[in-house]
């Protein structure tokens, strides 16, 4: 538990940095030959790379985990976003390199985004199916908390460093602070990781397959086996990591750029909405076992569509309070159905093709939802008189056509994984 949660925070926290940072200082390190607005939708769009590349990264190590298993696939995915994270630490900004520098950017964020997505699935896969049957929920609950942790130090780290620098000197290397920190992180996380054990139900998959001497299933059976299951999956995960980078990406260059907040405090919104949302994993998860998944994920998506509906027009009103607390309520919507969706989509697929299929489900939701937000959202606040109503309206739809999804998906909460579906 304790590797899993480590090694998903810290990989989060470089994601969450780099998200934040898009948003904020990198149009102009990096885009700086672009106008205002053109530099922050290319800006987005190299986040968007991250996002695209999470598909990849889910099928090839969702292949290798269902066929070698998870351990050893966790330990390279944790290798390579620290590296990554670290060589972005290092990146000569457009005024030194050119058009180098962004497109060095561009391609380590592309190797960022590929070993997510193999890490999120993989550590949520590892967790489930190490956890007792009655305590699924509640332990893929715990592993849930990575995130906002991560989002809330990640938040924490850049409010500090941008309330006791210059904003010369931050934007000169205090951004850079965050990224280098990836070589402590990765080596406290191979440390922790290296002591993991893989799990019972992949080892008797695998005995099952070489007893029966059935040949091992092809890459990708899933997606011939379970279409309209992994379809499912992917639509129910949309509302939520949809309005999760709407919250940490868009939102934040909407108070600075638009309502004039200064970084530190639109930092500081985020770490407090993150850790008021930190409990509400947890509490998905554990309700979760109680009284299932399915129900679980429509309280969680029911409160982001709440948020969803009011967000922009509270910001709006210049109420810090009240902003934070509509950003806190998104969150903990999403950190309820974060809480469950370890548990939720492990138990939506058999053993042999539990890390592909669930990998498949999280990240094209990401490349679907998620990936377009930032930079859709930008574009309609430059094209449009109306931008908030018209994001609002789009995040509504999303928790809608989510909801919509997670009742057609099966409910298998009290069924043991090892059993073949």
């Amino acid at each position: 538990m304790a590797s899993g949660t480590f090694g998903t925070a810290m990989e989060w926290f470089d994601f969450a940095v780099y998200g934040t940072l898009s948003a904020t200082l990198f149009p102009s390190l990096f885009f700086p030959s672009f106008d205002d607005n053109t530099a922050v939708l290319a800006s987005f769009a190299t986040f968007g790379a991250g996002m695209l590349a999470r598909p990849l990264g889910g099928i090839v190590f969702g292949v290798l985990g269902d066929r070698i298993g998870r351990r050893n696939v966790l330990m390279f995915t944790l290798v390579l976003m620290g590296l990554a994270s670290v060589l972005i630490g290092l990146l000569p900004t457009y005024a030194v390199a050119g058009i180098l520098a962004p497109a060095l950017l561009v391609a380590l964020r592309f190797l960022q985004g590929f070993a997510l997505g193999g890490e999120a699935s993989g550590a949520q896969i590892l967790v489930v199916e190490h956890a007792p049957d009655d305590r699924r929920g509640m332990m893929g609950g715990i592993l849930a908390i990575g995130s906002p942790l991560a989002q809330t130090m990640a938040s924490v780290v850049l409010a500090g460093l941008a309330a006791v620098l210059s904003q010369e000197a931050f934007a000169s290397w205090g951004w850079r602070v965050p990224f280098l920190m990836g070589v402590l992180l990765l080596g406290v996380g191979m440390f922790i990781r290296r002591r993991i054990e893989e799990t019972t139900a992949f080892k008797e998959s695998q005995q099952r397959a070489e007893a029966s001497e059935v040949p091992q299933e092809r890459a990708l059976a899933v997606l011939r086996r379970r279409p309209g299951t992994v379809l499912k999956l992917v639509l129910s995960w949309g509302a939520s990591t949809g309005l999760f980078w709407i919250c940490v990406t868009y939102a934040v260059n909407y108070m600075t750029k638009e309502l004039g907040y200064a970084n530190s405090v639109t930092f500081s919104l985020l770490v407090m909405a993150n850790l008021i949302s930190v409990p509400a994993a947890i509490y998905g998860g554990r309700f979760s076992d109680r009284v299932g998944r399915k129900k679980t994920f429509i309280v969680g998506l029911t409160m982001q569509g709440l948020a969803a509906g009011t967000m922009f027009p509270i910001m709006n009103s210049m109420n810090f309070p009240a902003s934070v607390a509509v950003v806190a309520l998104a969150l903990c919507g999403i950190q309820i159905t974060a809480g469950t969706q370890a548990a939720f989509f492990s138990e939506a697929l058999p053993t042999n093709m539990r890390y592909t299929g669930s990998a498949l489900g999280m990240t094209f939701a990401g490349l679907i939802f998620g990936a377009p937000i930032p930079f859709v959202a930008a574009w309609i606040f430059q094209n449009t008189s109306n931008g908030t109503l018209a994001l609002s309206a789009i995040g509504v739809g999303l928790v809608l056509v989510s909801i919509t999804a997670t009742v057609l998906l099966p409910e298998h909460y009290k069924r043991a994984l090892h059993e073949d579906l």
